[in-house]
């Protein structure tokens, strides 16, 4: 099915909103799925990219801040299972309850990331963090060409 979408369309921005509302509307505990993608002027700077749920306040994030600047920071997968648990947590919404980041790593370089929120506390698997994995590989070249 993703590998479908990726061949839809050659803008990369279309494509990137067609995996997070295809991705939103497949897997019910992916309440909020989107991408932030670095900003090329701002190399340690995320800028919202396209997504699916409700509008955020945060469209640009800091690398080190919450958990989507901790996640490009450290160029690692987050997995936070109770946000409320967190300290260094922005909050999109109050029906957040978890969330998970995964890096998009371009040689050494974080260009971007596929965050997850979810109103459920505790429901990502390792096999969340695989899938999206694989998914972060498939729309890397997408994603290089949003900003």
């Amino acid at each position: 099915m993703i590998k479908n979408v990726l061949t839809k369309t050659q803008n990369p921005r279309e494509t990137l909103e067609a995996v997070c509302l295809l991705l939103k509307n497949n897997v019910p505990h992916y309440d909020w799925v989107g991408y932030y993608i670095t900003d090329p002027n701002k190399p340690n700077e995320l800028v919202l990219g396209p997504y699916a749920g409700e509008p955020t306040e945060h469209t640009r994030i800091s690398f080190g801040q919450g958990i989507c600047g901790q996640a490009a920071d450290k160029k690692a997968n987050f997995i936070i299972q109770d946000v409320s648990k967190e300290t260094n947590y922005l909050s999109c919404s109050f029906r957040v309850k978890s969330e998970i980041v995964v890096p998009i790593i371009d040689g050494d370089k974080v260009i971007g990331e596929l965050d997850i929120d979810s109103h459920k506390i505790s429901p990502f698997t390792e096999e969340d963090e695989a899938f999206l994995e694989e998914i972060v590989e498939l729309t890397k070249e997408h994603a290089k060409h949003v900003l």
